[in-house]
């Protein structure tokens, strides 16, 4: 699983790179050539792509006219990708996500097909956030963290995050003095590090707070990670020491809650009594109506909601099975009582456990 940056692809003012493309698919495909490894492609690009030809000079901060360029750029860097990989007899397919799509059950499905399905037909994914129909409510925000949550969902052996910055370093790697970090083990060994929050060429969303990030989620879900630049995308790919290695943390957890931790924004909340806290964080169960004390926001049955206790603290985060307004007559209530009441069909979870995923603070 590889993710590329916009400025490992494009000039800073816009535009694609078509050498800097070409030299990043001499290596994807060259790992492809022997049949024996798979390859993801996570690549931003699309609005720095489209910047020229719409006549702009940087990055626009307004979320249209993103979405504009995006449009106009993501047939272009496609484009690119698909030229420059039939050099090698390589089809590649375009996968455009939202978070909606991947925090949804239906939707997470679908997700999951579509990329199986197309490197069991030998086709290379280009996975890019759908920056043309995302809003502000359902986007992922920074392409490092959709290739974290990417590369748990196709079950990748290692993440390699592209930057135009050769590692993580103990600080400024343009002060003298400073050191590339080699490895890190766990979150202990990020204290103290200073991280910068942009780079360099000013074209992406992303910086090195958001490769940290994304590597933490990867890790976190036992997935390894190396960060490094784009110029040594073949060393990483070929198990050779370059840039920083992140060690994997944890162990695989359910693919979709994975999403629903990291890549859902809640639509409203549900305040849980002490009772309803301890059952949902300590005994993993769902969430009955007779433990929820208020309910904030609006938002339909099937949305993400965060849970709350009585202090105001977010503790778990799930997919409701009520409409907002259906909750407040549900309050402290048995779902005995409101089935004799209003129907079998409150007789349920308010959020089903398998719908829900504990956060940790």
């Amino acid at each position: 699983m590889v993710k590329v940056g916009s400025s490992s692809l494009t000039t800073a003012t816009g535009g694609l790179d078509a050498d800097r493309v070409d030299a990043l698919v001499d290596v994807l495909a060259k790992v492809r050539s022997g049949g024996e490894r798979e390859v993801v492609l996570v690549s931003s690009g699309a609005i720095a792509a489209g910047l020229a030809p719409l006549g702009l000079h940087r990055r626009p901060k307004d979320l249209a006219r993103q979405q504009a360029a995006a449009s106009v750029g993501q047939g272009l860097l496609v484009a690119r990708y698909t030229a420059s990989f039939a050099r090698y007899g390589v089809r590649v397919g375009q996968v455009l996500l939202t978070s909606n799509d991947t925090s949804r059950r239906a939707h997470y499905r679908n997700a999951y097909r579509t990329l199986d399905q197309l490197l069991d037909m030998g086709a290379l994914p280009i996975v890019n956030e759908n920056d043309t129909v995302a809003t502000d409510e359902i986007r992922f925000g920074d392409n490092d963290r959709l290739a974290a949550l990417v590369a748990h969902l196709v079950r990748a052996d290692l993440l390699i995050l592209l930057s135009d910055v050769d590692g993580l370093y103990d600080g400024d790697p343009s002060i003298p003095g400073t050191t590339r970090i080699a490895e890190i083990t766990g979150p202990a060994d990020l204290a103290g590090v200073s991280i910068g929050s942009a780079g360099k060429a000013g074209v992406g969303t992303g910086g090195m707070v958001t490769k940290v990030e994304a590597a933490r989620i990867a890790t976190a879900a036992g997935v390894p990670v190396v960060l490094t630049s784009a110029s040594h995308a073949a060393d990483a790919l070929a198990g050779r020491d370059t840039g920083t290695y992140f060690h994997r943390t944890g162990r695989r957890s359910a693919d979709r809650l994975l999403w629903l931790a990291h890549a859902s924004t809640p639509q409203g909340s549900l305040t849980l009594d002490d009772g309803a806290v301890q059952a949902v964080v300590e005994r993993h169960s769902s969430l009955l109506p007779a433990g929820i004390a208020a309910v904030e926001g609006e938002f339909a049955a099937g949305d993400p909601v965060e849970l709350r206790d009585l202090r105001g603290r977010p503790v778990a985060r799930g997919l409701v099975n009520f409409d907002a307004k259906e909750i407040p007559q549900l309050l402290g209530r048995s779902t005995h009582d409101l089935a004799r009441e209003l129907g079998p069909a409150y007789e349920r979870e308010v959020v089903h456990r398998d719908d829900l995923v504990v956060l940790h603070s």
